[in-house]
């Protein structure tokens, strides 16, 4: 669904099928959009098209403090810490009914003298609760067989704020809240009354049968909820990778369209009330995620329920045709992955199997391991890795290297000259030394020609016919290895060709380019331009460049 999707080049223009898969050693209806080429069924082809996109992540540092920032996780260490050396504890290791007023003051949640309220006594139950299932405390029994807590191991360096401990004990929590998320209070009111019935149903054994059933509906019932909660993280996790800085709150009836709506579609009627029952589920479920920090949110303002609802009691319509400002949009809920967030579903996606990069993982060795590990990932956002790589690097050195590592002529090198003039853009005009010294260079003198002219140099020799040439088919074959196959986006490209009103000339030029993808360039003109004459001249010049290899 996210990230970016291409045919893979394989490492030389010379390598069988086999080892490396070629514009030329595919048919036509392959390269242009199918998955034959890699080997793939259509039962392969959903899991195919699923990449995650890379993200980028405060250091565990940052984020284990972000994670002992949150109230219920200090809480929970607060109420391990106030354990020691022992405290009693109950036959289910729950706080004496003593105690529970004294832990509520100590997390602030009432007064220091005075009444305490009942919610605040609740709160401190279930931060006590979390310390348990952490294991922040430990439950034991005595020799006199009392029943007491006690600080755990981790209790320590969580303190002391280990970014291991604190994360893997952070990462915990989550999951525990992840999955008390979807228990009853997240199910239709009618099944959740069907359960209680079939609960009740127990006590006879003519009820046997029903409380099976209506079991069985809550169950059917809960995994659906958990699939849904699952869905909406991961369609928030890639939204926010995408997201620009300061941008990536998503209002609920957004995150709601994207689950529900099939790609490319209005939404209908029927598919607007399913949005509004899609918000209606979520609510719940990520306001009980962000007490953890995973992400922060607005809730919908149960006002609207009141305003809405009909007179005759019918669901309210949280999702309509009529326009909303920005204020009376949010009342319908907004939700902000936190990187905590990020990091944590990132986490669950690794141990589900996806491949979850994280941006600048390519960009730790020299030019030419950066540019192949580009070249070679499906799950990349180039620019980013070249952005880390030139981050620190002094401008004209870095740029030699890049310029460098982009000769070649194996099938990558199309891609990685036009890496590199991307790297060029990014690190600008202190370049340029660097790129002055290539101009008479075969591969990349016609690249560094239009890349200073770019920058207004004026100065600039024009390249030679055979060098203009040369560049045209190799900046298309980057192109082409680059687009995936996508027919719409190459046909732009190819209109951008200088053909002349002369095509066969043009032609008749272009196939006797000396360049591994100059047959593989041809026939995508001839396969996708849209004038017949221009396309008809490119298929000729092509068979005639393969006939000359």
């Amino acid at each position: 669904m996210a990230g970016r999707r291409r045919k893979n080049a394989g490492a030389s223009a010379e390598e069988s099928a086999a080892e490396a898969v070629l514009p030329a050693d595919l048919e036509l209806q392959d390269l242009y959009g199918a998955f034959a080429a890699h080997g793939l069924d259509d039962e392969d082809l959903d899991d195919a098209a699923v990449l995650v996109p890379p993200v980028k992540l405060p250091t565990e540092e940052e984020l284990a403090a972000q994670a002992k920032a949150v109230p219920m996780f200090g809480y929970a260490l607060a109420l391990a810490r106030w354990a020691a050396p022992h405290r009693a504890v109950d036959e289910f290791g729950d706080l004496v009914d003593e105690d529970r007023t004294p832990a509520a003051r100590l997390l602030g949640l009432a007064p220091v003298e005075g009444e305490v309220p009942e919610d605040a006594e609740i709160e401190a139950m279930r931060a006590w609760s979390l310390a348990c299932d952490l294991d922040l405390v430990e439950i034991g029994t005595t020799a006199a067989g009392e029943h007491v807590a006690v600080p755990g191991p981790d209790l320590e360096p969580a303190e002391q704020g280990d970014p291991d401990t604190v994360l893997e004990l952070w990462l915990t929590a989550a999951g525990i809240v992840r999955e008390l998320a979807v228990e009853a209070d997240s199910l239709p009111e009618e099944e959740a009354e069907a359960g209680a019935e079939a609960t009740t149903a127990t006590a006879t054994a003519a009820g046997a049968e029903e409380d099976e059933d209506g079991l069985n509906e809550v169950e059917e019932a809960r995994d659906a909820a958990a699939e849904l909660l699952d869905e909406a993280l991961q369609v928030l996790y890639e939204t926010t990778a995408f997201a620009e800085p300061g941008n990536e709150t998503v209002p609920l009836g957004v995150l709601a369209a994207l689950l529900v709506v099939p790609e490319g579609e209005e939404p209908s009627e029927e598919l607007l009330g399913d949005i509004t029952d899609v918000m209606v589920a979520l609510d719940p479920m990520l306001g009980d995620l962000a007490e953890l920090g995973l992400l922060e949110y607005r809730p919908i303002d149960p006002e609207l329920f009141d305003e809405e609802e009909g007179a005759e009691g019918e669901e309210p319509a949280l999702v309509g045709e009529a326009p909303l400002d920005e204020e009376e949009s949010a009342r319908f809920g907004l939700v902000r992955l936190t990187p905590l967030g990020q990091y944590g579903i990132r986490q669950w996606l690794l141990e589900d199997g996806y491949d979850a990069p994280l941006v600048g993982e390519l960009a730790q060795g020299d030019a030419a391991e950066l540019l192949r590990a580009v070249c070679e990932s499906a799950n990349v956002l180039p620019e980013e890795e070249l952005r880390v790589w030139i981050t620190d690097r002094e401008p004209v050195a870095a740029a030699r290297e890049l310029l460098a590592a982009a000769r070649g002529e194996d099938a990558y090198a199309p891609m990685r000259r036009m890496l590199t003039v991307s790297a060029l853009d990014l690190l600008g005009t202190p370049a340029e030394p660097a790129v002055r010294d290539v101009l008479d260079d075969p591969e990349l003198g016609g690249a560094a020609r239009a890349w200073l002219t770019s920058l207004g140099a004026t100065d600039v020799p024009v390249p030679e016919r055979a060098m203009a040439l040369w560049t045209v088919v190799d900046t298309f074959a980057a192109q082409l290895l680059d687009s995936g196959g996508d027919a719409g986006l190459l046909r732009e490209l190819i209109a951008d060709l200088p053909v002349t009103g002369n095509p066969a000339s043009y032609f008749g030029e272009l196939w006797r380019v000396d360049h591994p993808y100059t047959a593989d360039v041809l026939e995508a003109v001839g396969e996708l331009h849209l004038d017949r004459a221009v396309a008809k001249e490119a298929r000729k010049a092509a068979f005639k460049a393969r006939s000359k290899n």
